[in-house]
């Protein structure tokens, strides 16, 4: 006797099972990058790219040393979230232009180098531009 429907499960199988693979990959933002490492800086825009899944942010921080190190973030908000909360291609274009000063928040990747999960940024008067909720360490959010 003959399983005719056999082989179309597998496929149906093999296509459900890859499909939660490329889901969980995408999303373990938070599993590439070093919670314990977050650091923050002043850092000078060089590029922001309002691409999905996520906007990337590229920065150059000065160390103590003098020397620039050049950034590559992520950012958790895509583009139809900044859209949603107000934040156009254009005004995010004009906020965060090349050369602008920025204090960045980010979280190391775990794998090395200069990439990082951007989770805050703020401008030379202090307002936050980008976030990605509460950092850790921050204060509370106060009781309504």
């Amino acid at each position: 006797m003959k399983m005719r429907g056999t082989p179309a499960a597998i496929v149906t199988l093999a296509v459900i099972l890859g499909g939660l693979a490329t889901l969980h990959a995408h999303h373990g933002s938070f599993i590439s990058y070093d919670r314990e490492k977050q650091w923050t800086a002043q850092a000078t825009v060089t590029e922001f790219r309002y691409v999905n899944p996520h906007v990337q942010l590229y920065f150059d921080v000065k160390e103590k040393d003098g020397k620039i190190t050049h950034w590559n973030g992520e950012m958790l908000p895509n583009p139809a979230q900044l859209i949603a909360s107000g934040w156009s291609r254009k005004r995010a274009a004009e906020a965060l232009a090349a050369g602008t000063v920025v204090t960045v928040t980010a979280l190391p990747a775990k794998a090395g180098g200069n990439t990082a999960l951007v989770t805050r940024v703020t401008n030379a008067k202090g307002e936050e531009l980008l976030g990605a909720g509460p950092t850790a360490g921050a204060p509370a959010a106060p009781a309504k």
